[in-house]
């Protein structure tokens, strides 16, 4: 990075090369220290700072930090390319890298420090950048007390009084925001959206939820979906409730007994269902049915059913169309996994802009239905408009688990599938577990949380592991704390990455302590953290430290 004049960014990205040209050259840039010379340089400056003029270190100031591969030097060099500043920063622990970075050792050459350039702030801020891509999720400086107004006014924050080679200094803390941006972006706009199917509104307050006529969302239209299916992977409709001759089992005596003269609700990634009377007059509803609010999947009143909906990103339908069919089947059996419930079928609603396109989209689900070893019972197509693509997925369970069973006490586990990597055009933010794994061994983890029957358990959306645990403390109305150090990570991984991203295959579920680990198969499993008073989620660090990740509710939905 360099110290630019305003609007220089503007231009460059316009092409406006000429304009650029006119400008006088940056009086410094800022760049890693890649070579040798540079490192020595660096360590040239600091002894002259640190050892010479400060009289902070007797001889040398180097430590084992120094002598760490993973530590990053970041250098200030001025228009004849000699390095007037320098900053360094890495993790904090010997060990591995759990998203703890710390940084220190800010130099800045007499010279340039009176030149007033902002050769300082420039390295703190450029440091700052590299910890947070660096997937550092706390990062800490220890400051020389006289320095503290200068570290305030870049935005970091004080947190304790501190002594280092003899003098005073302040233990202070970057503001890292990743995990709460995530969950608000994925999240927070349920609550306030969903009010009125939550709570009750308006007449034809629902209706105006459910879309255009002719549409039809989770089981509301289950009964013209053995008519109106799609044409999955040359796949044939036989008959009623049935598709390649695969037995639909009782699905339209479900049905009709869970969905008298209804529609049913998208709400968030779940399908909630309405009761199975009639609908009182002021159009009142609840999402998920009392003990269930804003949960994976929604129970069918009077039926051993639940149902879960989820719709996939525009975006990545058009992007990647195979990868968004597998995702749209992943997501819903997830949902269904997460209540405890067996699979039993999918309905799937597609739009695409061609027959090519929705091809390609059937393919990815056909293939990830078949194996998960679950039907595709029917569903809708449309051509010839923008990309969409929505699945419902039912399943059977006589005791759903709800996410919002938690209470203060239970201790928290995540059960992930760590294996695969990335998904090509998506790094560090979808990590592909799932498309390698034999049936087995997909089954085995969707049947996780049946066979260990938590308190609660919610399988980690979009809003990634630490979103998804405020979600359940949320629905269970408590906070969580999650120890960072004991979360279960793939070695490809950064800590802000996995605890941000869609993780393919992940349970988070809360239990009284000492309670088993679900049999999951490859999935590893480990107790991270526990629900506490209060609300919201907390990092807690080795050394003791707990830091806030997501500071109250992340959905707005209140409480199961």
């Amino acid at each position: 990075m360099a110290h630019e004049f305003p609007g220089g960014d503007i231009l460059l990205l316009l092409g406006d090369r000429a304009t650029l040209a006119r400008q006088p050259e940056p009086a410094f840039r800022v760049e890693p220290a890649e070579d040798a010379a540079a490192h020595a340089a660096y360590r040239r400056l600091r002894r002259q700072v640190f050892v010479h003029e400060q009289g902070l270190y007797q001889g040398h100031d180097l430590d084992d930090r120094d002598d760490d591969p993973r530590t990053v030097v970041l250098v200030a060099r001025d228009r004849d390319g000699e390095i007037i500043g320098g900053v360094r920063l890495g993790p904090a622990d010997a060990g591995p890298d759990i998203g703890w970075w710390t940084g220190g050792r800010l130099a800045v050459a007499p010279a340039a420090r009176r030149s007033g350039a902002g050769v300082g702030a420039a390295l703190v801020r450029a440091a700052c950048a590299r910890a947070e891509a660096e997937g550092a999720l706390r990062f800490d400086a220890t400051v020389q007390a006289r320095n503290e107004v200068f570290f305030r006014r870049l935005g970091w924050r004080p947190v304790r009084p501190v002594t280092v080679a003899g003098a005073p200094h302040v233990l202070m803390r970057w503001p890292i925001g990743r995990i709460a941006a995530q969950a608000a972006s994925a999240k927070s706009a349920l609550g306030p959206l969903l009010g009125r199917l939550l709570l009750g509104g308006a007449p034809g307050a629902v209706a105006g939820a459910l879309g255009a006529p002719g549409e039809w969302h989770g089981l509301a239209g289950a009964r013209a979906a053995v008519a109106d299916h799609s044409a999955v992977a040359g796949a044939t409709l036989d008959g009623p409730g049935s598709i390649d001759k695969a037995p639909v089992p009782d699905l339209t005596a479900a049905v009709d007994r869970a969905m008298p003269d209804e529609a049913g609700f998208l709400g968030g990634d779940s399908a909630p269902m309405p009761g199975t009377g009639p609908a009182p007059a002021c159009g009142r509803a609840m999402l998920g049915g009392p003990g269930f609010v804003g949960d994976d999947g929604a129970p069918v009143p009077g039926t051993d059913l639940v149902a879960a909906c989820d719709a996939i990103v525009p975006s990545m339908i058009e992007r990647d169309p195979e990868w968004a069919g597998w995702c749209s089947v992943l997501v819903n059996l997830n949902d269904l996994a997460a209540m405890g419930a067996e699979p039993i079928g999918l309905l799937d609603a597609l739009a695409a802009r061609d027959a090519s396109h929705a091809a390609r989209v059937l393919a990815g689900l056909r293939r990830a239905a078949d194996a998960y070893g679950v039907a595709v019972l029917g569903g809708h197509t449309q051509l010839g408009v923008p990309a969409a693509l929505a699945v419902t997925a039912l399943g059977r369970t006589d005791h759903p688990v709800p996410g919002g069973g938690g209470r203060p006490g239970h201790r928290v586990r995540l059960t992930a599938d760590l294996g695969g990597g990335w998904r090509p055009g998506y790094r560090g933010r979808q990590w592909d577990s799932t498309t390698h794994r034999r049936t087995g061994e997909l089954r085995a983890m969707l049947g996780a949380v049946a066979a260990a029957r938590p308190a609660a358990a919610k399988d980690v959306s979009m809003a990634g592991i630490a979103g998804t645990l405020g979600m359940l403390a949320e629905a269970s109305g408590c906070g969580a704390v999650l120890d960072v150090a004991a979360v279960p990570r793939p070695a490809g991984a950064t800590a802000g990455d996995w605890l941000t991203c869609f993780p393919g295959f992940a349970m988070l579920t809360a239990a009284e302590p000492g309670a088993p680990p679900p049999p999951a198969g490859p999935a590893a499993s480990a107790e991270c953290g526990e629900l506490v008073a209060g609300r919201g989620v907390a990092l807690r660090w080795p050394d003791g430290e707990i830091t806030e990740a997501v500071a109250g509710p992340v959905t707005g939905m209140g409480t199961a």
